[in-house]
């Protein structure tokens, strides 16, 4: 499939190796051939040919991998598809400047042969004051014998349908002939009669003119008498307006003063509007910093009068729990005086237990010389057997059960002292201060043996209910108070 892109006869600057160059029109002609099978390829093809020279003929195909080659030698900037508009541009670029006297582009058709024959270089070259820049470089091929007579077999074809078409011409010209002379001596005729209708509309329309001329003549002279009535009243009212006019000047002269003073008060008054809008201003910058102002006071007042409210609120609880603790208060008053006297009878008792209490130290102070001789002997003994290892890691287990045991027993004891015998544990015997100070009872607190001294205190029981409560240890300035029952727990 061939499609003719661009085909036109152009000057060309067609030179030898070592001949002169001489100027010829050459037919340039681009097409741009298709093919679809096997594979789907383009290719330009360029073809010089010479109208007075059958046998000048140059031919080039450049498919898209010649192209790529080309634009890499000659340093091109456009692909394969603008290529082809790009180079009719500048062939029509030089077919505008070939008729100037000093064309601006030009076209080159260089041999390497002393004789028109073998390959050529087809330039297009722009020329300035500098340098001669040579945009594009064709190498053209001469045609061979084959492709020669094929390219005259087409001219061939081409004329036999160029002779066919100027008979077809030469026919269509004489029809034309023909049909023109009966057309001419047609439209004569009518031509003749349409002139003397012309003649008569003529000489109508002239008439009609001359009539028309002299109505208007007679209106004309009718509007003349009045124009002139009419300028004599307009001179009269001319003159009145004159006097008018200098009246009013009169009066426009004394107007402009009283503009003139009026424009100095008015002046005076947008000053005097300019201070009061700033003295607004600030004024209504104060009254909003005061609405301001009032608003957070009056959030102030109403969160003060929410703690009024809530403060007579309290007030009230109060007063009401006030009257409760001074029932309460008589009612514990009431309470103190018998307490008192339970108070007296268990003096006595702790006198009585006191000497008991002196000898139970005694015992601990034994009982701590044998655990110091104990911690000796293990601290020379560092190494023992795994069984003795075992024997006192479930001792120091066994001892700390019982260590929890008995604060679990202290503390049921306690709850228990409240529940069973309030005469022996009330709030009155809290209040009691036992003031013992063993100084040798303390260090035994503090020393190691206080994990057996708390494992080995005794049971008493209460000499008033006679319930077996455990120990109570009562911690006030360092000391401790143990209390044993006499009868059940002797020393």
């Amino acid at each position: 499939n061939m499609e003719e892109l661009f085909s036109r006869r152009l000057q060309v600057n067609v030179r030898c190796r070592d001949g002169e160059e001489r100027r010829a029109n050459i037919r340039v002609t681009i097409e741009l051939q298709l093919t679809t099978s096997p594979v789907h390829k383009r290719d330009l093809l360029v073809r010089l040919t010479d109208d007075l020279d059958s046998y000048f003929l140059f031919n080039l195909s450049i498919s898209e991998e010649d192209f790529q080659s080309l634009k890499v030698q000659q340093g091109l900037l456009i692909d394969f598809a603008s290529f082809p508009q790009k180079f009719i541009d500048l062939l029509n670029l030089c077919y505008s400047e070939q008729e100037s006297d000093n064309p601006r582009f030009l076209l080159h058709l260089s041999y390497q042969s002393a004789v028109l024959e073998g390959p050529a270089n087809f330039s297009v070259v722009e020329t300035n004051a500098f340098k001669h820049l040579n945009h594009l470089s064709l190498r053209l091929v001469q045609g061979s014998d084959k492709e020669i007579k094929d390219y005259l077999a087409v001219c061939l074809s081409s004329l036999k349908t160029l002779s066919e078409k100027t008979k077809e011409l030469d026919k269509l010209r004489s029809e034309w002939t023909g049909q023109s002379s009966s057309l001419s001596s047609r439209y004569s005729q009518e031509l003749q009669l349409e002139r003397e209708k012309a003649a008569e509309i003529q000489s109508r329309l002239q008439h009609q003119t001359e009539q028309l001329r002299q109505d208007l003549e007679r209106s004309h002279k009718q509007s003349s008498q009045q124009l002139h009535s009419r300028v004599t009243e307009l001179e009269a009212s001319c003159r009145e307006l004159t006097e008018r006019k200098y009246k009013n000047e009169s009066s426009v002269r004394d107007l402009k003063t009283k503009l003139v003073s009026a424009e100095e008060e008015c002046q005076r008054s947008k000053q005097q509007v300019l201070s009061l809008r700033r003295e607004n201003s600030t004024l209504d910058t104060a009254v909003h910093e005061k609405e301001r102002s009032v608003s957070q006071l009056q959030m102030r007042v109403a969160v003060l009068e929410q703690e009024v409210k809530d403060k007579d609120q309290l007030m009230r609880r109060t007063k009401e729990v006030l009257e409760a603790t001074q029932q309460q208060k008589e009612s514990v008053e009431e309470n103190a005086d018998s307490k008192e006297l339970q108070i007296r009878k268990l003096e006595a008792t702790v006198k009585s237990l006191s000497e008991e209490l002196i000898k139970a130290n005694g015992i601990i102070k034994k009982l701590q010389g044998e655990v110091r001789g104990l911690v000796g002997k293990i601290k020379v003994k560092n190494t023992v057997t795994v069984s003795q290892e075992k024997v006192l890691q479930d001792t120091s287990e066994k001892l700390q059960s019982a260590e929890k045991d008995l604060q679990s027993t202290q503390q049921q004891v306690v709850t228990k002292d409240e529940q069973v015998c309030p005469t022996c544990f009330g709030s009155s015997f809290i209040d009691f201060q036992c003031k013992w100070h063993y100084s040798e009872d303390i260090r035994c607190v503090r020393s190691p043996a206080r994990l057996f001294m708390n494992f080995l205190q005794p049971i008493h029981v209460c000499p008033l209910c006679r319930a077996d409560v455990y120990t109570s240890v009562l911690k006030e300035h360092g000391g401790t108070l143990t209390l044993l029952h006499p009868e059940r727990h002797p020393v």
